[in-house]
C-alpha cells in the first residue's frame, strides 16, 4: 500500500493536546477506509503538523481527517517508506502518536525538521587519474570510516554514498556542524600525521522540512545542502542561514560569507562558514 506524508499549517499555532485529540479521531475513522496513520510531527510554535500514514490513496487519507475532525491537509505526497525512513529514521512516538525526540521525555516533540549534510572529496577524479584505482579505493575508503565514525558519534543517519561522497541527514542542526567539524579535524590530523595523499573534504549543510513547495520529502534542502556543498572550498563547511540561527546558544561559531549565488536558485542564498579548527 503507498505511503504517504501530509502538511497542515495551523495559523496561530497549535497546542500537542489537540494534535493528539486529532489523531485519536484518526485512528477510530481509518479503518473505514482502509487508511493507517502511523504516527505524526508537530510544531507547536510554527502550526505545522506532518502526518505519516499507509492508504489506498491521497484522497482515501484526506476523507480520513475530513470526516474524523475537519483538519484536512493543505499538502499530501506519496512517498517512498523507506526514503522517509532514511531522511526522518524510524523515531519512537509516544501513546498519542506524536514522534518524540530521541533520549527525551514524551512531551518533547520532535518539529519534523531535519539538516542535510553533504560531503565531497575534492578532486577525486584527478585524484584517481594520478594515484591510480586502487590509491583512489583507498583514500575513498579512509574517507568513509571517518564520515561513518563522526556520524555515528553525532547520531547522523547515511541516506546513501554519492560516489564521492556521503548525504547524511540528522534531527540535530548542531549535531550535524559538530559531526561536519569531526570529519574535517579527523582528516586535518591525519593529514599532519601522514605526509602521503592528503585528503581534503568539502561540506555542505541545509535544514528544512520534511514536505516542501517542491513537493518532495526535503527536495529544496537536499539541492541547496549539495550546492552549498559545491561551493565550499577545500576543508570548509558552508551552512545555510536556518542552519546557523538553529544553532544559536549551542556554542558554535559561524562566519558570515555573505549573499551567495548557486545554481538552480534564483535568489542568492545567505550562507555561513563554520569554524572547526583547534
Amino acid at each position: 500500500m503507498p505511503t504517504y506524508i501530509d502538511i497542515h499549517e495551523i495559523p496561530g499555532g497549535v497546542t500537542a493536546d489537540d494534535v493528539a485529540k486529532a489523531h485519536a479521531h484518526d485512528v477510530k475513522v481509518e479503518g473505514k477506509y482502509g487508511v493507517h496513520y502511523h504516527k505524526y510531527w508537530v510544531n507547536e510554535k510554527a502550526g505545522k503538523i506532518f502526518c505519516l500514514c499507509e492508504a489506498p490513496s491521497a484522497e482515501a487519507a484526506m476523507q480520513v481527517h475530513r470526516e474524523a475532525h475537519g483538519m484536512v491537509a493543505e499538502k499530501i505526497i506519496q512517498v517512498e517508506a523507506d526514503v522517509a525512513d532514511l531522511f526522518l529514521g524510524s523515531s519512537e512516538a509516544n501513546k498519542a502518536g506524536a514522534v518524540v525526540m530521541p533520549g527525551s521525555g514524551a512531551d518533547a516533540h520532535d518539529p519534523g525538521i531535519r539538516t542535510v549534510l553533504f560531503t565531497d572529496i575534492v578532486e577525486s577524479t584527478s585524484l584517481t587519474q594520478k594515484l591510480g584505482d586502487e590509491v583512489a579505493m583507498e583514500l575513498l575508503h579512509i574517507h568513509d570510516a571517518v564520515v561513518r565514525e563522526a556520524l555515528k558519534a553525532l547520531n547522523g543517519r547515511e541516506v546513501k554514498h554519492t560516489g564521492d561522497g556521503i548525504m547524511a541527514s540528522f534531527i540535530s542542526a548542531a549535531a550535524a556542524v559538530r559531526c561536519a567539524a569531526q570529519i574535517q579535524r579527523e582528516l586535518a590530523q591525519r593529514a599532519r600525521e601522514q605526509n602521503n595523499h592528503p585528503i581534503k573534504v568539502r561540506i555542505g549543510g541545509a535544514a528544512g522540512e520534511p514536505v516542501e513547495r517542491n513537493s518532495d520529502i526535503f527536495g529544496s534542502t537536499v539541492q541547496l545542502a549539495a550546492r552549498l556543498c559545491s561551493h565550499a572550498q577545500p576543508e570548509q563547511i558552508v551552512v545555510s542561514s536556518v542552519v546557523a540561527d538553529l544553532c544559536i546558544g549551542k556554542g558554535l561559531t559561524f562566519h558570515p560569507l555573505g549573499e551567495v549565488s548557486l545554481k538552480g536558485f534564483d535568489q542568492p542564498v545567505h550562507a555561513h562558514a563554520v569554524e572547526w579548527s583547534v
